[in-house]
């Protein structure tokens, strides 16, 4: 697909951003259609959608200064030489390994990053166990890591809430957000909503889209999924009575440290 959507809030604003800096995946009109579906499901943004790939002269600019500050470095290595855990294991730290593109990595210290997550708890990752983190591709593009950091402070983001499955990128970004002296945002991971039998929801595993044609109700089962309790008549109402519940009644609580819920085998995910 190439595209994908990114919600975040400044100061009770959010802000809308589309990931598309995989060129080669841009599926034309894709976009359009991911907002069509918000607006659908009654979830409004604030001000005009940020796309990155307008955007590539400041991860240029972040990228050169962590080059003047010595923490990146050349890398020939493929996505395949890892770790067993994982993670990068710093072959190319004194140099490329084999010659032709390559990859530049932001050099980790040997250190744990710690912080607090709204839905998660306290988190700790040892750095160096993660690897050095890719910023910008082989083929030239930048990647996600530096990109939403640069992102976030440029548009003064204030709280970032994602999917859990996210969560293990989250002390890459801190660290890039340090030697760039770059604000943190506070993080809330909330469960990801996963096939019946735990696999990540995939178009190549055959999940189920959403219906447009159903917001309510579909907005009332995931209520449901994330623990929140939603009264069932609300499948029957509109997509913004529903949101409008879900704030008066939002309850971190229900899932605190809960990464993964699994949809029930023959739903709708």
């Amino acid at each position: 697909m190439g595209s994908f959507l990114d919600a975040r809030s400044r100061g009770g604003r959010w802000l809308l951003r589309m990931e598309d800096l995989d060129a080669a995946r841009v599926i034309p009109g894709c976009a359009d259609e991911m907002l069509r579906t918000l607006e659908g499901f009654a979830l409004h943004w604030d001000g005009a959608v940020e796309y990155q790939s307008a955007r590539t002269e400041h991860y240029a600019r972040a990228q050169q200064a962590l080059a003047a500050l010595g923490l990146t470095f050349q890398c020939s290595c493929s996505r395949r030489e890892r770790t067993p855990e994982g993670g990068y294991p710093g072959t190319c730290r004194d140099g490329p390994q084999r010659r032709g593109p390559t990859a530049t990595r932001f050099r980790v210290e040997d250190r744990v990053v710690s912080f607090q997550d709204r839905a998660q708890g306290v988190c700790r990752f040892p750095l160096r166990e993660r690897g050095d983190v890719i910023i910008r591709r082989r083929d030239g593009a930048f990647a996600y890591q530096l990109a939403v950091v640069v992102d976030d402070a440029l548009q003064g983001v204030t709280d970032v809430v994602r999917g859990a499955d996210l969560l293990d990128s989250t002390p890459w970004q801190l660290a890039l957000q340090g030697a760039l002296q770059l604000p943190t945002p506070r993080y809330a991971h909330l469960p990801l909503i996963t096939e019946p039998g735990g696999a990540k929801l995939a178009k190549s595993r055959r999940s189920v889209c959403l219906d447009p044609a159903q917001p309510g109700r579909q907005l009332q089962e995931a209520l449901v999924l994330l623990g929140q309790e939603p009264p069932v008549t609300l499948k029957l109402e509109s997509p913004q009575t529903v949101l409008e519940w879900a704030c008066a009644h939002w309850d971190l609580d229900r899932f605190h440290g809960v990464r993964q819920v699994r949809a029930a085998p023959g739903g709708r995910s």
